[in-house]
């Protein structure tokens, strides 16, 4: 896997729906980049997405 993903290889990467994460990346709610009108994700900006979500959730269900 190349270390620049598109939208339509970072969807199913991240457990989410091309339309879901247009809305993200539109809303600023996740890392990426584009070239033209290519909307494109940095593998490792992702990854590092992901972790933070996992301990943003974690620390929510300790709260609860």
């Amino acid at each position: 896997m190349s270390n620049h993903l598109t939208l339509k290889e970072a969807a199913p990467y991240i457990g989410a729906s091309t339309y879901k994460l247009r809305e993200m990346v539109r809303d600023k709610q996740i890392p990426a980049y584009r070239i033209g009108n290519r909307i494109m994700f940095r593998k490792s900006s992702l990854d590092e997405w992901i972790a933070n979500q996992e301990k943003q959730n974690s620390a929510e269900c300790s709260n609860q």
